[in-house]
């Protein structure tokens, strides 16, 4: 529904909620105050309804679905405790009523919250994977092949920093499962890795996964589609595809970058610092050794080669950082204590301050 539809539908609800509220307190009394004093509860009865919409926009359909369940449940409880033990006192109203309301507003609370919290346990994939239209939406992130083939959105979704809704369009989904029927065994393990990572993600209780059928046969190439719905449905597109990135940027489109994320994550290092390395084959300069560190940082060693698969501790001497990540130059620890030990340091007397 359109913005400007939107607002026509919240004004008809106003005037709805004024005049009946003006209506029926006019039937009351004819006085002015009573009537005005309607028309004010009308449209704060329409203001209300409006917050609660908005509140449950915000609630997952399995919550909502759960709690409806649990309020049912509820109100047949308090149905049953009434019937069996509140009988013989249906003829007595003054008391009856009262224990009737708190009875029937405990359990149904009781019911509501508890379907609320269980309704997390629900999965309903028919409702949650497959949509024909994708939602417009600012937080809505859309995943392109490589992101899903490269796995690691399955581990970031999973710690909850990642909100809104995640769109995988249909088009991304029949490139997934060319891959993953290639005669190539290496294109078909990668495209089956790519459909697991989807399962997993489905199956995470935290997030809106939706499956959208929105294509445009007119557009060949599947970076260009990707760009085409990011501009329909005003979302983001999450890829490690260095190109793509730079195409949809170009074209005003926000991209988050999944190897960048990585980058930013990596344990800073300082000139100077000590570190534990295993020297694993040689650098391209004579006499170098290459170690790596945890996250794939390559570290080259100056005279590092004669220590090849030993483990040893070196000295940083700069870092530097390239397009493809970061680069840390290093030299050997007891190379670095040798030339410290050789200088001569002057230590000032106090009487000299």
């Amino acid at each position: 529904m359109s913005i400007l539809g939107l607002w026509i539908l919240r004004i008809v609800l106003f005037l709805i909620c004024g005049i009946s509220g003006y209506t029926l307190t006019q039937g009351i009394s004819s006085s002015p105050p009573i009537p005005f004093l309607g028309l004010i509860g009308g449209l704060f009865l329409a203001a209300l309804t409006l917050l609660i919409e908005i509140g449950l926009r915000k609630i997952p359909l399995k919550n909502l679905l759960g709690s409806f369940i649990g309020l049912i449940l509820g109100i047949m409880a308090a149905n049953l405790l009434s019937n069996v033990f509140f009988s013989n006192l249906y003829n007595h109203q003054q008391t009856i009523l009262p224990l009737l309301g708190v009875l029937y507003g405990v359990c149904g609370y009781i019911g509501l919250r508890i379907g609320f919290k269980k309704g997390e346990e629900i999965h309903l994939p028919g409702l949650k994977l497959f949509s024909k239209n994708a939602p417009q939406s600012e937080n809505a992130k859309i995943l392109d092949t490589s992101v899903i083939i490269d796995g690691r959105i399955a581990d970031i979704t999973e710690t909850g920093f990642l909100e809104g809704t995640l769109i995988i369009p249909q088009f991304v989904l029949n490139e997934l499962q060319h891959i993953a029927d290639s005669s190539d065994s290496i294109k078909r393990t990668r495209g089956k890795r790519g459909l697991e990572v989807l399962h997993h993600i489905q199956k995470q209780a935290s997030m809106d996964v939706r499956i959208v059928d929105t294509d445009y046969p007119t557009v060949k190439e599947v970076d260009s589609k990707l760009i085409e719905l990011a501009k329909e449905v005003r979302g983001k597109i999450i890829t490690n595809d260095s190109n793509l990135n730079k195409v949809a940027e170009l074209q005003g489109i926000e991209v988050l970058n999944i190897n960048e994320l990585t980058n930013s994550l990596k344990p800073v290092v300082l000139a100077g610092e000590e570190i534990n390395v295993k020297i694993l084959k040689e650098g391209k300069e004579m006499g170098q050794g290459v170690a790596y560190l945890d996250d794939g940082t390559m570290i080259v060693v100056d005279n590092g080669r004669r220590q090849m698969g030993k483990t040893i501790d070196v000295i940083v001497t700069s870092v530097l950082q390239t397009p493809a990540g970061r680069m840390i130059f290093a030299r050997l620890k007891e190379e670095a204590n040798r030339e410290t030990k050789g200088k001569d340091y002057y230590y000032p007397l106090d009487s000299e301050f």
